[in-house]
């Protein structure tokens, strides 16, 4: 079970990182402040974590019961 947990923190947590990642360039092109950008990303980032936990937890659970 640790081994789920691990390998299902590091895939959701990457994903997460990633989509705040492309929140931060999406922004790039417009009149946004520094703390518009950074708060929208990191509102991203936790939003993505909240969603991506239960669903990336039970994928990986599937595949290494298989």
């Amino acid at each position: 079970m640790k081994k789920v947990s691990t390998i299902s923190a590091f895939i959701y947590t990457g994903i997460s990182a990633l989509a705040a990642g492309l929140f931060l360039l999406g922004t790039l092109g417009g009149e946004y402040t520094p703390v518009e950008r950074i708060g929208g990303a990191v509102w991203v980032f936790l939003l993505s974590m909240i969603i991506l936990m239960p669903v990336v937890t039970s994928a990986v659970k599937k595949r290494v019961k298989a």
